[in-house]
């Protein structure tokens, strides 16, 4: 993509901000404070670790631009602050791509760019790679990570039958997350099951952990065996469910993000865990931030009377679209595949499965720093 090109600059009248064009019929505005407190030099930005130096107090209250120009053999900005007569330079490039004078504050209940909503339709192309690709090339590996946050999932076949294996993938992007559950833990059925989980019962889709603050972004879960009747897979993407709630019930919607729940799990004498958050959390600006849901962890609502029935038709409403045949994607997971869901969008679950034969998957935690970490790298690196 061609950088665009500075053509023109103009101070405002009052001198506190400046106006900038591009040769590709682009304006933007900038703050004067906002351009002192982003100064790329080495007197504003550490240059080894790139962090501020300076901090709010430090930019004088009156700040105003002194003079702009255009540097067109280096298409720059090149400026000069007053009262301190404090020079500095911007790329265009730069400025173009933290321009924001154009930023509205949308309705509520919006994504952020590069995440794309699906449903049952996405059955037919799932997101997928093997392991060998995703161990020998970088590439792969990069358009994996980018499928994950693009989707909220996706899955790897061809693994190694083996103990742990679950950890090693993580090990590829990120760090695995230690949980009271361990480093990884083993799904199956169990007498006497701390969790519901460990048993061959069916599972409503849900989010794992609720009860965690701050949640697990990421779950891992690698099968290493699959001879059993039913246990399918079931995926639902949280965020379009409640823009679909958005969409038919405003009224529900509005319930579900503005009022907090408590999550509980209790396993007598090694954990009592307990998170208060939002069915539905939004940023303040409105964005889906995080869905969370399980109905096997959820605590007595204490919300105030008046509220109370309303939130539970609400909780209702919501509940009823992620069971729709529609919004589901559902699979029979066969040994040595693997699938890694955002853990605060994606919803998965399980159908029930017989006594008959067995079925054992192995899980852990991660979380997302290290995924959107490890793919700004690679796409630094200038790979696909």
């Amino acid at each position: 993509m061609a950088i665009p090109k500075l053509i023109d600059v103009e101070i405002s009248s009052d001198r506190k901000s400046i106006t900038l064009a591009w040769n590709n019929n682009e304006s933007a505005r900038f703050h004067a404070i906002w351009l002192r407190d982003n100064c790329l030099d080495a007197n504003t930005r550490d240059p080894q670790s790139h962090q501020r130096l300076l901090t709010i107090q430090d930019i004088p209250e009156n700040i105003s631009m002194a003079q702009a120009g255009i540097c067109e053999s280096r298409n720059s900005l090149e400026f000069t602050f007053t009262p301190n007569d404090y020079s500095s330079e911007f790329p265009s490039s730069w400025l173009y791509q933290y321009r924001y004078s154009a930023n509205k504050l949308p309705e509520n209940g919006f994504v952020a760019a590069g995440i794309e909503l699906w449903n049952e339709d996405l059955a037919n192309n799932l997101p997928r790679a093997s392991w060998k690709a995703l161990l020998d090339d970088d590439n792969a590996l990069a358009q994996w990570l980018r499928n994950v946050r693009r989707y909220g999932f996706a899955l790897i076949y061809d693994l190694p039958v083996t103990d742990n294996t679950v950890s090693r993938v993580v090990e590829r992007f990120g760090f695995v997350r230690t949980t009271n559950y361990g480093r990884y833990f083993d799904v199956r059925a169990e007498v006497n099951a701390s969790n519901l989980a460990y048993t061959s019962l069916g599972l409503q889709v849900h989010t794992d952990n609720p009860y965690r603050d701050p949640v697990p972004g990421l779950q891992l879960l690698h099968c290493l065996q699959s001879d059993a009747d039913g246990g399918e897979s079931t995926l639902v993407d949280g965020f379009k469910a409640a823009l679909v709630l958005r969409e038919e019930n405003r009224v529900a919607f509005d319930l579900l993000s503005s009022h907090s729940v408590r999550f509980e799990f209790c396993d007598e004498g090694k954990a009592n865990l307990s998170a208060k958050a939002p069915l539905i959390t939004l940023s303040p600006e409105g964005e889906i931030l995080e869905v969370r849901f399980n109905n096997r962890s959820t605590a007595p609502f204490n919300l105030p009377f008046d509220v109370m029935e309303d939130y539970y038709a609400a909780y209702r409403a919501f509940a009823e679209i992620l069971e729709r045949p529609e919004m589901e994607v559902s699979f029979h997971m066969k040994a040595g595949e693997l699938f890694i869901v955002d853990n605060r969008r994606v919803m998965h679950g399980r159908k029930g499965y017989s006594g008959a034969g067995s079925r054992h998957l192995q899980g852990c935690y991660a979380d997302r720093d290290g995924l959107y970490s490890k793919l700004a790298v690679l796409s630094q690196n200038n790979l696909t």
